[in-house]
This record gives structure tokens, C-alpha cells and sequence, in this order.
């Protein structure tokens, strides 16, 4: 068996395991977890893209291990910020995993494609994920969630290039197969390529949610379906079980166990989020310009130090279909 054999029975195995993954975190979001309805859109996606390790950080993130328990458990800080890097990696590896497909098909050089896919995935996160999706939990108001959310969005986005791009750059033009997307090879590396984009990420949404400029993990009964209703949430985190019986669905209402007060009872402290609601956005005005110029520095650094690496031990003038340049020809001897 050849190497090449190898590879593609390692990739369908991962394939098998990712569906598997999808297919599980799918059933517990829509029939046990009550997360808001973008999030389980977010991680069906993003579990779909890091197939069984998008599994192990929902089973340690997000899931309700036990009812009216959801609350609590997603009340820490990092679980906040694995939501919001979640909601960032299912808006901006999509949008770049669909401008690489695009962008291979017509043969564009990798370095115009690494481009293109950063715009792309910046819109796609910007303009559906963050905005359209949010724009209930940001007044209603569409522009105002744009205006609200490039920020936040645009230093998620070179945090997540900054990992991705070198990554598909660096394989993809080690092996001419793995730059077409009709190989088995150009979807394995998009899928390490957003499993390792997500690291850069994490830090960076741990910043944004703790200071207020991005939302974290949030749960359906107390924040909605579309988003979070801000003085609902301040009720909530009061502990008063009136309020929060007016937040619940009528369809708990009538059955209420007693493992529901637990999740009242567990108020996180201030820098981290109210029980019901998840942390909300809206303190990002309290931030200084100085920190925000520092983090975006940083983010620019890493993202530069992503194309670096894409252009030094990568090929950024390759194309899909063409050989490397550094490939040697074979030596043909003519016989005369």
C-alpha cells in the first residue's frame, strides 16, 4: 500500500469520525442543550470542520450535563470564550473554506488566494454571523450591528488567518492533489488548517468577552432564541425565580424540577457572566482606545507572521493544476 493509499484511508476515517461528531452534537443541541439557536449553528458547523476534537470541546463547553443545568456550567469565563470563538470560526473558516474552493477552481495564484479568502471570511463573519445573526441582542438594527461588531470581528479574523493561512499554503503546495477540491486531500487540510486557526483565535476572544466587546456562550432560556434581551438578563442574575419563571418557555413552566434553582443560585462573580444569561455585550465602550490599539497591534503581528510563514516554507505564486517550482523534472534521456 502506498503512501498516497494511506493518506486517503486515514482521511475517510476522519470523514466517518467528523459525521459521527456532527450527527451526536446535532441531536444534544436540538432535543437537551438549550443554547441560542446561532450557537448551535455555530458549533454544528465548526464540529464539521474539527470533527472529533469540535465533539470533545462541546462535551466539555457547552452541553447540559443534567437538566436546568446549562446556566451554570457555561458561567466560567473560558467556556464564555470557546462560545465566542465558536460563533467567530463558524462565520470566518466558512467563508474561507468556500473562497478556497472558489478561488482553486480558478486556478488563482495562492498568495491572490489567501486574500480573497481573508475578505471573504471577514464578510461572511461580519456581515451574517456577527450582525445579521446578533442583531437582536445589538437593538435591532442591522447597520448598528455592523458598526458594533467589525471590531471584534476583524481581530478574531487575523487571529484565525494567522493559523489557516499558513496551513493551507504550507500543504497545499506540497502536494499539487491536496490545492483541488474535488481531492479528499484539499478538505483534510481545510479541516486542520481551521482546527489549528482556532488556537490564535481562543486568546483573543478571551479578551473580547471579558472586556465586553464580543458575546459568549449564551442559553436559549434566558437570552431567546435570536438574542439577548439586556434587562431580562440583569432580572436574571438577580436570582429573583419570578423573573426567571417569565423568562422560561411556557412548556417548562408546569414542570419545573428542582435542579432549576441551582442555576438561579449560582451567580458568577462580575467579570465573568450572570447564571442564566451568558456574558452580554455592551461594555466595550468602557475599554480603553489604548487597549484596543495594542490588541489589534497584536493581531496584526500574528496575522503578518502567518503570511510569513505561508511565503517562506510555502509557494504563494503556485496554482491549482500546476507543478511546484521547486519540483524537479524528471531526467529523460532520448535515445538517438
Amino acid at each position: 500500500m502506498n503512501l498516497t493509499s494511506t493518506m486517503d484511508i486515514i482521511l475517510w476515517i476522519w470523514f466517518a469520525l467528523s459525521a459521527v461528531s456532527v450527527a451526536y452534537v446535532a441531536w444534544d443541541l436540538f432535543t437537551r442543550t438549550p443554547e441560542m439557536k446561532v450557537m448551535k449553528w455555530g458549533w454544528i458547523l465548526v464540529t464539521l470542520y474539527t470533527g472529533i476534537f469540535g465533539l470533545i470541546v462541546y462535551w466539555f463547553s457547552c452541553r447540559e450535563p443534567a437538566p436546568y443545568t446549562h446556566e451554570k456550567f457555561i458561567a466560567p469565563l473560558w467556556k464564555q470564550a470557546v462560545g465566542s470563538t465558536i460563533h467567530c470560526m463558524a462565520g470566518d473558516a466558512t467563508g474561507i473554506i468556500v473562497a478556497a474552493a472558489i478561488t482553486s477552481l480558478l486556478g488563482l495564484p495562492m498568495g491572490v488566494d489567501a486574500v480573497i479568502e481573508y475578505f471573504a471570511g471577514f464578510a461572511f463573519g461580519l456581515f451574517i454571523f456577527q450582525a445579521l445573526f446578533m442583531k437582536d441582542m445589538l437593538g435591532g438594527n442591522y447597520w448598528q450591528a455592523v458598526k458594533s461588531t467589525v471590531l471584534p470581528e476583524w481581530l478574531s479574523m487575523n487571529a484565525v488567518m494567522a493559523g489557516m493561512i499558513p496551513t493551507m499554503i504550507i500543504l497545499m503546495t506540497r502536494d499539487m492533489q491536496a490545492m483541488e477540491p474535488t481531492s479528499l486531500k484539499f478538505w483534510g487540510i481545510m479541516s486542520l488548517a481551521t482546527l489549528i486557526g482556532s488556537i490564535p483565535a481562543y486568546p483573543i476572544n478571551v479578551w473580547l468577552v471579558y472586556k465586553g466587546l464580543k458575546h459568549g456562550m449564551g442559553t436559549e432560556r434566558a437570552l431567546g432564541k435570536g438574542g439577548a434581551k439586556i434587562e431580562t438578563e440583569r432580572q436574571i442574575s438577580r436570582g429573583n425565580e419570578s423573573d426567571e419563571m417569565e423568562t422560561m418557555p411556557k412548556t417548562h413552566h408546569s414542570a419545573m424540577p428542582d435542579t432549576k434553582k441551582n442555576a438561579t443560585a449560582a451567580v458568577a462573580p462580575s467579570h465573568e457572566m450572570s447564571a442564566m444569561g451568558g456574558m452580554k455585550m455592551g461594555g466595550g465602550n468602557n475599554v480603553p482606545i489604548s487597549s484596543k490599539i495594542i490588541v489589534t497591534l497584536i493581531t496584526i503581528a500574528m496575522l503578518t507572521g502567518g503570511f510569513w510563514l505561508a511565503a517562506r516554507y510555502g509557494d504563494l505564486s503556485m496554482r491549482a493544476g500546476e507543478m511546484n517550482h521547486e519540483t524537479p523534472m524528471p531526467n529523460i534521456q532520448m535515445n538517438h
